[in-house]
């Protein structure tokens, strides 16, 4: 080891102790962060000799091949990082580590010109990283020497992290950088290959760099024994050192795309599709997102995983980023690469900032054309369907901006077919539509059985009127904010008042309002008999088969709904229905016809019934069945 000469020791140019104390104790939440930070200087250091060596090849010094060396001693508790990038001199090791938060990068970008710095694959923002190595470490040492200087010219920088630091000149042979962290007692479990290997993995896999380990191999006799004093020492790639979404999409293959798609997301199955897009301009970034094949166990958990990975500059930063994707795109993996992130300073966490919203609106759109496209082919379409189309149903109500293109995707179960498969988009919907309709109907229940045989879809049947058939929790919920779609409006055949346009002429609608006018006076009655029970009696032509229904206000919550708010322990406030009655229907004769009590009996019967049919449950179900079977025994 060579002497160190003019030795000299300098206190930091900040409010040095504290602020030190800050960035080893408080800033980083996780203390394997340090390896990131010094792999990613030592990548910059890297690429800032590779752009000055286009002027000059001279400063490779005949050693062109970059790379990053890391190598722990177990014995004298250290870890040893080196690179054979641009180096330092002592102004520079003075100015960059004798100052917090200075960024040799930073200064290094500014001096490039449009077409370089657009090309510079360059991530150091803020000239901390270097001193995270103080959370493992209580003393770092580094050695360097500037490309193209004399081997007189190298420096040392030592400090203990504690308010000052010794610059000493060296002799060097090699140029770059190479950092000796002396490890705390507590962080001893850094000394291990496995440790080191699995973090280069984990934050730098994929930074262009190779970033290599020794490995030792020993050669065995016959008997499988090794053989003493015959250990060779290779250095070995750890990282991959090459981005898969960093790619041109013309150089990738499928089999990569989902290979990759698993190690991302940590699924063993195929993904439904992806999409690859790089985008230049006022936002720089390249997105790889992906529809997977099956959903995650804790898909509908508050607290669940999601987001996609944040990489800048193709390090490692976050696991799940949910800023770039809205909710209901929870599902949704995949890689966001990004140069112009306003992370904090530990780049740990993202900042509030405009372009993070833009960015989200961009992969949004993004997400939803891969649907769309998705959507062409009908059996994997189904296949995602089955699996996510609950959670897409929350985009309405969370995205309005992008409500129609939501609702382009969405599936329904209808009486088309009659089948519980939801396979209907709305568009095939309104090319059935009967001519003179003029609004897409549906109908909420608790279960498909209970809505395919709704009462309220009779004259729907016979008027052969297709009917959305909606039974998921959501789903009433979804069309409380989707109001329309291609220019027709939703209407619930269970709320409100009947109106099916023009599929009714006049004559059927005048023949109504005349049956409604003769039984005026049996409306009058039932009212009376059922007092308080109701808030309106009607007679109506939406039934055919049954005697009565009920109806709720068209702006009412619906009874799905309501169940849903109670179980949740919300205090919900009365409603009344209204009772329609089906005046060729033979109870409703027989009621016409009875008097007194057994009027009475019936009337709140048929009330009764009209809402065990809806779904609903009585009041008083004890008192339903003592008043049948008074009818019955009478």
């Amino acid at each position: 080891m060579t002497t160190a000469t003019h030795e000299e020791t300098l206190g930091f140019q900040t409010e040095v102790k504290q602020l030190l104390n800050l960035m080893i104790h408080s800033l980083y939440s996780n203390r394997e962060i340090f390896l990131r930070e010094l792999i990613s200087n030592a990548a910059d250091a890297c690429d800032k000799l590779r752009y000055a060596a286009l002027d000059n090849d001279a400063l490779y010094e005949g050693d062109s091949e970059l790379r990053i060396e890391i190598e722990h001693d177990r014995d004298a508790n250290t870890i040893t990082l080196r690179d054979n990038g641009i180096g330092m001199n002592r102004e520079d090791v003075i100015a960059n580590l004798g100052t917090i938060a200075r960024s040799g990068t930073a200064e290094f970008l500014k001096q490039l010109s449009g077409e370089q710095q657009k090309d510079a694959k360059l991530i150091g923002q803020f000239g901390v990283g270097f001193y995270s190595g103080f959370i493992v470490a209580d003393e770092v040492a580094v050695r360097t020497r500037k490309a193209g200087t004399a081997a007189s010219e190298g420096v040392e920088w030592r400090s203990k992290g504690e308010g000052e630091f010794t610059v000493a000149d060296i002799e060097r042979e090699v140029h770059g950088t190479e950092i000796t962290l002396h490890l705390k007692e507590d962080a001893k479990e850094f000394a291990d290959d496995y440790r080191l290997q699995s973090l280069v993995r984990k934050y730098s896999d994929h930074i262009e760099v190779p970033v290599c380990m020794p490995k030792t191999e020993t050669a065995k006799d016959d008997e499988g024994n090794d053989i003493e004093g015959s250990e060779v020492t290779t250095w070995e790639t750890v990282n991959e050192a090459t981005a898969l979404w960093a790619r041109p999409k013309s150089e990738v293959t499928d089999d990569e795309y989902k290979a990759f798609y698993k190690h991302v997301a940590h699924d063993f199955s195929d993904p439904l599709t992806w999409s690859h897009n790089k985008v230049e301009g006022k936002l720089d970034y390249t997105s790889l997102l992906y529809v997977p094949g099956r959903a995650p166990f804790d898909m509908f958990e508050r607290d669940g995983s999601r987001g996609v990975k944040l990489y800048v500059q193709r390090v490692f930063i976050m696991d799940d980023a949910e800023q770039f994707l809205p909710l209901y795109l929870r599902f949704i993996k995949g890689v966001l690469d990004t140069r112009d992130l306003s992370l904090n300073v530990s780049r740990e966490l993202l900042q509030q900032d405009p372009k993070v919203d833009k960015i989200k609106g961009a992969l949004t759109k993004r997400a939803l054309d891969m649907l769309k496209k998705l959507s062409k082919e009908s059996e994997q379409y189904q296949t995602f369907w089955n699996t996510f189309g609950s959670v897409l149903k929350e985009g309405p109500g969370e995205d309005f901006a992008n409500r129609e293109k939501v609702a382009g995707l969405l599936r329904f179960a209808s009486t088309h077919t009659d089948s519980a498969t939801q396979e209907h988009s709305l568009a095939d919907y309104i090319e059935r539509m009967k001519e003179g309709q003029k609004k897409i109907y549906y109908v909420v229940a608790d279960s498909f059985n209970a809505a395919k045989n709704s009462p309220h879809l009779e004259i729907f049947r016979k008027k052969g009127i297709e009917v959305l058939l909606l039974s998921d929790r959501i789903d009433e919920w979804l069309m409380s904010h989707l109001t329309e779609f291609d220019g027709k409006s939703f209407a619930d055949v269970a709320k409100g008042d009947l109106d099916l346009g023009d599929v009714e002429d006049e004559a059927e609608k005048k023949a109504q309002e005349e049956t409604a006018k003769a039984k005026e006076a049996l409306v009058k009655r039932v009212k009376e008999a059922l007092s308080d029970g109701v808030q309106e009696v009607k007679i109506t032509h939406r039934l055919t088969d049954s005697p009565a229904c009920v109806v709720l206000p068209e702006h009412e919550m619906g009874y799905q709904m309501r169940r849903i708010m109670e179980a949740a322990g919300q205090k919900m406030p009365e409603v009344k229905p209204i009772l329609e009655l089906n005046p060729d229907h033979a109870l409703v004769a027989r009621l016409e016809s009875s008097e007194g009590d057994m009027f009475s009996q019936l009337a709140h019967i048929l009330l009764d019934q009209a809402i065990i049919a809806e779904g609903g449950q009585l009041d008083d179900p004890a008192a339903y069945v003592k008043r049948l079977n008074s009818v019955l025994t009478a």
